[in-house]
C-alpha cells in the first residue's frame, strides 16, 4: 500500500477522554476511530492487524478439531430463560431490544444457549461425539467501565468455541488440548513471555477455570505468578488451600497486575440439561452433553499488543501481527533518482511477497520518521540520495533500534522474511 493513498492520517494528540495507553496510540497512529466510550472502529491498518490475530486463533482453533460457524447476534429469549439468564438481576450488561410488534430480542454477550440449543439438531448419539464448535462474532455488553480502550468495549469481537463430549473424561482430555492451543496463540502473538495460566474461579461448574493473564501494569486484574513454574492464581481465589491445593508456596509468589487475554472453562451439564441437549450411550441410556467453553478476544490481545509492545515513540508491533512487515521511505532530493528507486523496490518487494507499507508523501525526514516509530511496523528501509550513492538501503528494526546498510539486491535475503511467511509450525 502506498501511503498516499491510505485515508487516514497520523495525530499528534489522541482525544482528550482517552487514559488508556492502548487507545491513545491506536487512535493517534490511525489503527482505530472512536465512535462513543466502549464502541471502536477499525481502520484499515487496525483491521490488518486484528485480522492476523484472528487467522493465528483460527489456525490453532482448526488444529484441534474446531469447526468455524457464525450465529446470530439476536437473542431468542426463550432460550435465555431456560437457564434463568434472561433476568437482569442475574445478568446485568444485557442490551436488549424489541421488533415492531412487541417481541423482545437481547443482543449476545456470549453464546451458550442459541448453540446449545442449535446442537440439538445434530447431536442425537455418542457416534456425534465429540464436537467443538467455534464462531468469531461481535458480543455486547453494556459495561459501566469502558475508559479501557479496547481491552473493555460495549461491542468487541470475541472467539468463543464450545466443546460438546461424551462424559468428563473426554472433556478433560480436550480441555487440556485447548489449553495447550492457547498457550501457543500467545506466544505466535508475541506476549508468550507475559502470558501466565493463571487460576481462577470454577464456579458452579469445576473446582477452577483457567485464565491467561498478560503482565501489564494497565491490567485491571491482579495476580500472584509463580515465574519458575509459569503458573499463577488469582488473587479473587488465592488461600492457603489453594496454595496447598496446587503445591506452591506463598513467599514464591509476587503479586503483579495483568491483562486477562483469554479464559477457558468447563460448563458441566448445565447448559445441556437446561435446553434439552442429550445423547443415546452405547447401551441406549439417554446421557447429557458434557460442555466446556473456551474464549479469546481478538480486539482485547491487540489492546493488550499494543500496551506491552510499545515505547515513548509509538507502537512496536511483533512480527506475527504487524499490519506491513517493511515501511519504506522515500526521501526525496532534487531529482527523480529517489523516487525512481523507492518505486522499484517497492514493486520487487511486493512481486517477492513482501507487504510493505510505501511512504511515497512529500515531506521531511523527521515528519515521516515520527509517523513510522509511531505506527510501529518492524523493518524500516530507507531510500535518499545517501543511500543510493553507495548503492543501498538503510534498514532500521523498529524493536531493537540497530540501523545496518543494506546493498539493494541483497535485502530480499532478510532472514525475517523466511521466517514470516510461515503459517503454523
Amino acid at each position: 500500500m502506498k501511503q498516499t493513498h491510505l485515508f487516514t492520517k497520523t495525530r499528534r494528540e489522541a482525544p482528550k477522554d482517552e487514559v488508556s495507553k492502548n487507545a491513545q496510540l491506536l487512535i493517534r497512529a490511525g489503527y482505530i476511530h472512536k465512535e462513543m466510550a466502549g464502541v471502536y472502529d477499525y481502520l484499515p491498518l487496525g483491521l490488518r492487524v486484528l485480522n492476523k490475530i484472528v487467522g493465528i486463533i483460527r489456525e490453532e482453533m482448526n488444529a484441534i478439531g474446531g469447526q468455524e460457524v457464525l450465529l446470530s447476534a439476536l437473542q431468542d429469549r426463550a432460550k435465555w430463560e431456560a437457564t434463568n439468564r434472561w433476568d437482569e438481576k442475574i445478568v446485568d450488561i444485557w442490551f436488549k431490544t424489541k421488533l415492531q410488534n412487541d417481541t423482545e430480542l437481547g443482543l449476545g454477550f456470549t453464546h451458550e444457549e442459541p448453540l446449545t440449543a442449535l446442537m440439538k439438531d445434530h447431536i442425537q448419539s455418542y457416534k456425534n461425539l465429540p464436537q467443538a464448535i467455534y464462531q468469531f462474532q461481535n458480543k455486547f455488553r453494556n459495561e459501566t467501565r469502558a475508559k479501557s480502550g479496547i481491552l473493555r468495549g460495549r461491542e468487541f469481537l470475541m472467539k468463543d468455541l464450545y466443546s460438546f463430549n461424551i462424559d468428563e473424561k473426554t472433556h478433560d482430555e480436550y480441555y487440556e488440548s485447548a489449553k495447550k492451543a492457547y498457550i501457543r496463540i500467545f506466544d505466535r502473538l508475541g506476549i508468550g513471555g507475559e502470558t501466565y495460566v493463571t487460576f481462577a474461579s470454577g464456579g458452579s461448574f469445576s473446582k477452577y477455570s483457567h485464565e491467561f493473564q498478560t503482565i501489564c501494569e494497565a491490567g485491571e486484574d491482579i495476580i500472584f505468578v509463580n515465574e519458575a513454574k509459569r503458573i499463577a492464581i488469582n488473587k479473587e481465589v488465592l488461600s492457603d488451600e489453594v496454595l496447598k491445593d496446587l503445591g506452591l508456596d506463598r513467599s514464591d509468589m509476587v503479586e503483579k497486575k495483568s491483562i486477562e487475554v483469554g479464559n477457558i472453562f468447563d460448563l458441566g451439564t448445565k447448559f445441556s440439561d437446561a435446553l434439552g441437549l442429550n445423547y443415546k450411550d452405547e447401551l441406549g441410556k439417554i446421557k447429557p452433553v458434557v460442555m466446556g467453553c473456551y474464549g479469546i478476544g481478538p480486539g482485547r490481545a491487540m489492546g493488550t499488543i499494543a500496551e506491552v509492545w510499545s515505547d515513548d515513540k509509538g507502537l512496536v508491533w511483533p512480527e506475527s501481527v504487524a499490519p506491513f512487515q517493511v515501511h519504506l521511505i522515500a526521501l526525496y532530493g532534487k531529482d527523480d533518482k529517489v523516487r525512481k528507486a523507492a518505486d522499484e523496490l517497492y514493486t520487487k518487494l511486493s512481486e517477492n511477497g513482501v507487504e510493505v507499507l510505501y511512504d511515497d508523501r512529500e515531506g521531511s525526514a523527521g515528519e515521516k520518521f515520527g509517523d513510522s516509530d509511531l505506527i510501529g511496523i518492524p523493518w524500516r528501509y530507507i531510500i535518499s540520495e545517501k543511500t543510493l550513492a553507495t548503492d543501498s538501503v538503510e534498514v532500521k528494526d523498529r524493536k531493537t533500534g540497530k540501523v545496518e546498510m543494506k546493498k539493494v539486491g541483497e535485502i530480499l535475503n532478510i532472514p525475517f522474511f523466511a521466517k514470516a511467511s510461515k503459517g503454523r509450525q
